[in-house]
């Protein structure tokens, strides 16, 4: 049975918290003010610092894009609605190239890339799992994937256009062997050293995507080719990386940007 205190023992209450300085106010239990999220140009930069090289090198540039529209604005600000509408804006502004897809891929990356900020944000408690603005904000409908396989000819074209144009042929034809007959990814193929070599039984260790790790076997001829690169361009180390230009210089992503370019605009197709 719920005891009601009459009169007098209100009074005495009251008498009480008076002397102990506490007013009815304060046993409301009034909850302490929460600390603003952070702005996202602060929080981006940290959460940089915690994912991989492969995370930070596919959500950078959407992360960037972040803050060119809301980086003075607090994690707890925007609403889903708001992200769509960030998404659909990065969508339309997709430069048009010839394997266009509509600027779906943007947004996509870009609702991805917003996410992982938000994901971070909650595992550091800096909102709740309720609050989070990206937990129902929608990707665009993937397309049917437009890859297929080349034809003989097709890939003979490839291969003389790369061996007759361009300031280093001999360099464009091996990236072109290694990838035919390892069917690797170029990532792969970018963090290739000598010690992932070999010769003996013709392998080759792939380190790819999801850090997983193959031995693939290879032929004679491009193992052979690759170790010659790799003593004529100065390869010398064990964990160098193999594929180089003349001066030395390792090869980075740009390599293939510039010959997927020249190919592109050299082929009749």
């Amino acid at each position: 049975m719920t005891h009601h205190p009459d009169a007098p023992e209100l009074d005495a209450a009251r008498l009480l918290l008076a002397k102990m300085g506490v007013t009815p106010e304060d046993l409301l239990g009034a909850a302490a003010p929460k600390p603003q999220a952070p702005t996202f140009a602060d929080y981006i930069p940290e959460v940089a610092k915690a994912v991989s090289p492969g995370t930070k090198r596919v959500y950078g540039t959407y992360w960037n894009r972040i803050l060119e529209h809301w980086g003075d604005r607090h994690l707890d600000e925007p609403t889903t609605l708001e992200i769509q509408q960030l998404a659909e804006a990065v969508r339309s502004q997709v430069v048009v190239r010839r394997n266009a897809r509509g600027g779906r891929g943007a947004a996509e990356h870009l609702i991805a890339a917003i996410r992982c900020l938000y994901n971070h944000a909650v595992a550091d408690n800096l909102i709740t799992e309720g609050d989070n603005p990206a937990k129902n904000a929608t990707k665009p409908r993937r397309l049917a994937s437009t890859r297929r396989g080349l034809t003989d000819n097709r890939l003979n074209e490839i291969n003389h256009i790369a061996a007759t144009t361009g300031d280093d042929p001999a360099l464009d034809t091996l990236i072109l062997r290694l990838h035919i007959e390892t069917a690797c990814r170029r990532g792969g193929a970018l963090v290739l050293t000598l010690r992932d070599l070999d010769p003996d039984q013709c392998l080759i260790r792939l380190h790819e995507k999801g850090e997983t790790v193959r031995w693939q076997p290879v032929s004679p001829t491009l193992m052979t080719h690759l170790r010659e690169h790799a003593q004529q361009r100065g390869t010398t180390k064990p964990t160098d990386q193999l594929l180089r230009y003349r001066n030395g210089t390792p090869i980075t992503r740009r390599r293939y940007d510039h010959l997927w370019t020249r190919i592109g605009t050299t082929s009749p197709g």
